[in-house]
C-alpha cells in the first residue's frame, strides 16, 4: 500500500510479502528515503537525488505503485547490500537531519547509508 502526505511531503510505502516484506518513507522535506527491512530488522537510508525519484507533485498513486512493485522491490533485483560492520544506532543530529518520520521508522534499529 501507499500513502502520499502531500502537506507533510511524504510518501509512505508498505510492502507484505513474506520474507520481503518492508516499509519505506519517503520523506521529501528532509531529502532523505529510509527502508526498513523485516527480514534484516535494519533501516537502509540514502539521499534523494532528483534525477533518479521522480517529485512528490508526479507521482500519480497507482502508476507509481505499480512501478515500485515491480521494479524496486522484486525479490530478483537486490538495491541494498546488508554490510554489518558500517552500521550504527540513529544518533540525535542524525534524526534532526532525517527527519521525524523516518525517526519514527528507524528508532532503534541499525541504520545504513
Amino acid at each position: 500500500t501507499m500513502t502520499i502526505q502531500s502537506k507533510e511531503q511524504t510518501v509512505d510505502v508498505h510492502v507484505r510479502s513474506g520474507v520481503y516484506s518492508s516499509d519505506t518513507v519517503f520523506d521529501y522535506k528532509n531529502g532523505y528515503i529510509a527502508t526498513k527491512l523485516f527480514s534484516r530488522n535494519a533501516c537502509f537510508i540514502m539521499k534523494i537525488k532528483k534525477e533518479l525519484i521522480p517529485e512528490l507533485q508526479e507521482i500519480g498513486r497507482l502508476a507509481f505503485e505499480k512501478q515500485t512493485m515491480k521494479d524496486v522491490y522484486s525479490p530478483n533485483n537486490v538495491w541494498a547490500q546488508f554490510q554489518s560492520g558500517h552500521s550504527r544506532l540513529g544518533r540525535f543530529k542524525d534524526w534532526l537531519l532525517y527527519g521525524k518520520n523516518i525517526e519514527n521508522l528507524c528508532t532503534g534499529l541499525p541504520l545504513y547509508q
